[in-house]
Order: C-alpha cells, then sequence, then structure tokens
C-alpha cells in the first residue's frame, strides 16, 4: 500500500511538473530573453562567434614552431650490386636490404607578410561576426515584438467579435419577435442576419490566425511550433508602455550603430586584402632543424638490443624569394586597391541612409502614437454612435439602413483601434532597431 501511494504521488508531480514546463507564460521581455538564448538564428550566431574564435587561435598558431616525427621502412626486394658485402658471403651489394628511418623536423616562421596579415584578418572577421550576432539580437527581438503583438491583436479582436456577436445575437431575437408580431418588417431582421453573419465569419478567421500567430511565436522564440503557450502582457498595457515621446528626441551618434560597424569592418577588411597582396612582394623566411636515426639490416631485427642506430642531425634557414609574376601580383594589387574604394564608398552610403531610416523610423513613431490618439477618439464616437442609432431603431426612429451602417463604423473603427495599438508597438520596435537601443 505503501509503495502505491509512494508510484502515485511521484506520477501527480511529474504530471504538474510537465504540464507546468509545457505551458509557460511570458511577458514580452521574458519572450524576448528566451528567444536571444533559444531562437535557431541566434544560436547559430553565437556558434560562428565560437568559429571566429577558433579560426583565430588557428591562424595565430601558425606561427608557433611547427614539430613534425616519422618512421619509414624500406625493404629492397631488388638490390643494385654494388662495393659492400652487407653479409659475408663474398657477394658485393649496393645498400642493406632492409632500411628504417626515424626522423623529426622542427620548422620556426621568422618572416612572411601573409601571416602578418592573416593574424589581423583574424581579428576582424571575429568582430564582424560578434557585428552579426549584435544585427541577429535586434532582428529576433524585432521580431518577438511583432509576433507577440500579432498574438494579443489576434486575442483582442477575438474577444471583441465575440462580444458584438453576443450583442447581434441579442438584438436579432428582439427583433424577431418584434417582426413576428408584425410591428416590423423582415428586412429589418434581414440586415441584422447578414451583419451578424459576417462577424461570425470574421471571427472564424480570427480564431484560425490566432493559431497561426501562437505556432509563429513559438518559432520564433525556439520552442516547438505546437507548444502551449500563455502571454502576461496585453495589447493595451504593452501600447501606453510604449509611447515614449522622449525617444524622438533622442540623438544618435551613427558610427555607434551596428549596420556602420559591419560596413566599417567590411572596409577593414579590404584594406587586408590590399596588405595582403603587397605581401606578396616579400620574402618569407623560416628556420629548420632535422634529426635522424638510420637503421640497417639483412632482417627485420630493428627491436634487438644490438642494433647499430647511425644519427644524423642538420640545421638551416629557408628564403624563398618572389622572382617572376611581378606584372600579375601587381594586377592583384591594384585590383585590391579598386575593391577597397568601393567598400568607403559603401560606407558613405550606410552613413546617409541610415540617417534616412533613423528620420523615416522616427517619423513613422510619431505617426503611429498620433494615430493611436485619433483612432481611440473615434472609436468613442462610433460607440456612441452605435448606441444611439439602436437605440433610435427600436424606437422606431432610425431605419435598418442606419443601425447597419453605424455597427458597420463601429465594427471597423474596433479593428482601427487594435491595429493602431499594434503600430504604435512595432513601430516603436523598428526605431529602436535602427538606434541599436535594446533596453528602452
Amino acid at each position: 500500500m505503501k509503495n502505491k501511494l509512494i508510484l502515485a504521488f511521484s506520477l501527480l508531480w511529474f504530471t504538474v511538473t510537465f504540464s507546468q514546463e509545457n505551458s509557460q507564460s511570458f511577458t514580452l521581455q521574458e519572450a524576448i530573453d528566451f528567444a536571444l538564448e533559444h531562437n535557431r538564428t541566434a544560436k547559430n550566431a553565437s556558434l560562428d562567434i565560437q568559429s571566429a574564435i577558433k579560426q583565430k587561435w588557428e591562424t595565430t598558431t601558425i606561427g608557433f614552431p611547427q614539430i613534425s616525427a616519422g618512421i619509414d621502412y624500406q625493404n629492397n626486394i631488388e638490390r643494385q650490386f654494388g662495393a659492400v658485402d652487407f653479409d659475408g658471403d663474398g657477394v658485393p651489394e649496393f645498400g642493406a636490404k632492409q632500411t628504417v628511418t626515424a626522423s623529426a623536423r622542427a620548422t620556426q616562421l621568422l618572416f612572411d607578410g601573409s601571416y602578418l596579415v592573416g593574424l589581423q584578418s583574424a581579428k576582424v572577421f571575429l568582430e564582424i561576426s560578434k557585428n552579426a550576432k549584435e544585427k541577429t539580437d535586434l532582428e529576433v527581438r524585432k521580431a518577438i515584438i511583432n509576433a507577440y503583438g500579432n498574438v494579443l491583436l489576434a486575442e483582442s479582436s477575438s474577444e471583441i467579435l465575440e462580444r458584438n456577436v453576443e450583442v447581434l445575437t441579442k438584438n436579432l431575437n428582439e427583433l424577431t419577435k418584434i417582426y413576428e408580431n408584425g410591428l416590423e418588417e423582415e428586412e429589418s431582421v434581414e440586415q441584422l442576419q447578414i451583419t451578424l453573419s459576417e462577424i461570425k465569419s470574421n471571427l472564424s478567421n480570427v480564431n484560425r490566425l490566432k493559431d497561426l500567430a501562437y505556432q509563429m511565436l513559438n518559432i520564433t522564440m525556439g520552442r516547438d511550433i505546437d507548444a502551449d503557450l500563455k502571454l502576461s502582457d496585453s495589447l493595451e498595457l504593452l501600447t501606453v508602455q510604449n509611447i515614449s515621446l522622449g525617444l524622438l528626441n533622442d540623438t544618435y551618434d551613427i558610427t555607434n550603430s551596428v549596420d556602420y560597424k559591419i560596413a566599417e569592418n567590411d572596409k577593414k577588411s579590404k584594406e587586408l586584402l590590399v596588405k595582403l597582396e603587397k605581401s606578396e612582394f616579400l620574402p618569407t623566411l623560416s628556420t629548420f632543424i632535422n634529426a635522424n636515426y638510420l637503421g640497417f639490416n639483412e632482417k627485420f631485427r630493428f627491436l634487438d638490443s644490438d642494433q647499430v642506430w647511425v644519427p644524423t642531425a642538420a640545421f638551416g634557414v629557408s628564403l624563398k624569394i618572389p622572382v617572376f609574376n611581378f606584372l600579375g601580383q601587381k594586377a592583384a594589387t591594384q585590383r585590391a586597391k579598386i575593391n577597397l574604394e568601393k567598400s568607403k564608398e559603401d560606407l558613405t552610403e550606410i552613413e546617409q541612409r541610415l540617417k534616412l531610416q533613423i528620420a523615416s523610423a522616427k517619423s513613422d513613431y510619431q505617426y503611429a502614437i498620433e494615430d493611436y490618439d485619433n483612432k481611440k477618439k473615434n472609436l468613442n464616437l462610433a460607440e456612441r454612435i452605435e448606441q444611439k442609432n439602436q437605440t433610435k431603431f427600436f424606437e422606431g426612429i432610425a431605419s435598418s439602413f442606419d443601425l447597419r451602417q453605424a455597427q458597420t463604423q463601429l465594427y471597423s473603427s474596433q479593428q482601427e483601434f487594435l491595429q493602431a495599438m499594434l503600430d504604435v508597438i512595432n513601430k516603436k520596435a523598428e526605431l529602436e532597431t535602427v538606434l541599436n537601443t535594446i533596453n528602452n
């Protein structure tokens, strides 16, 4: 009995824990933090940095002493005759039948222009990888904000449409009774039926889009597409939090932009390519030490203690000088210089484009705030107009056409207001992405 109780409590604990792990609730900031760690694109960008670090170390080690060792065994099946009688049978032969050579070689690079450029290039490549990671994080953040907002928009739209269906259904029932008593025309009932049918259709579509919105948010966060997901923030709360007029007046140094850094590092890489081509005109200097042990025998007895080994050693310096490829190398250097000039023009273009993007993003954000205020006022007016027309209609003062027109205006204002709230959130995210300000 005791074991059964323990098993039952264990199963209950597992079920609760599993449910909690698969049904998580996220604020927007929590969703962003989760995505920066688990989003697949962000994870790959982090791996690119690790790869760049390894590549930098790989390049650096080229300048370290390089040591290699080897053992060669040779069996001379057919030998030429020579002046040495190895086995004492009176038949002079050239070379022993079996030979083993154990060798070790150490080399040290003393000077190589391309190696020095390679070290600088590896450092720039690492910086480019870090820039790419920063750019990826900004884009992931913006994508999460958009996806999170789309879910909230779908949820809010669904709630509003459900309330509209409830109100319309009640009105239709009341109007049908009035019609059945001969106090209203059939056309009025049909008008409400058409409106109700349209709202129900919109509700079904919004619910389907809501499912897709949740799936998109899960994917963007790096979760399973069908994982259960709950959002802690509301559309209205996020809208209020994202109205920051001070952001419109902030000054920004273009050189701090990740896009500018990427373009600047591209220019640096082109400068290094020019240096690399120029380095091909320079000599390469290295030193080496060789050590060998040679063993000769007519039979394979090299593991015997009495085997004679002949040591040899050598020290030397190697100098390689490029002699003839002047014209081709000169052309390659000129081509690298042309690419450098292009990268300088690209950097200037990026700087001007960033200024335009910032100005445009600020304008869009300011308009989104103004449009939100305007749509909020319009919604209040549309609600009052619809309520008045509904009262007039049931009092027999307004026609069904007037009521339908007021209802259509109200439903349109509702959706426009929701979209205006989402625009405030998204436009601020776009501005922050351009400004690289991810903590506002």
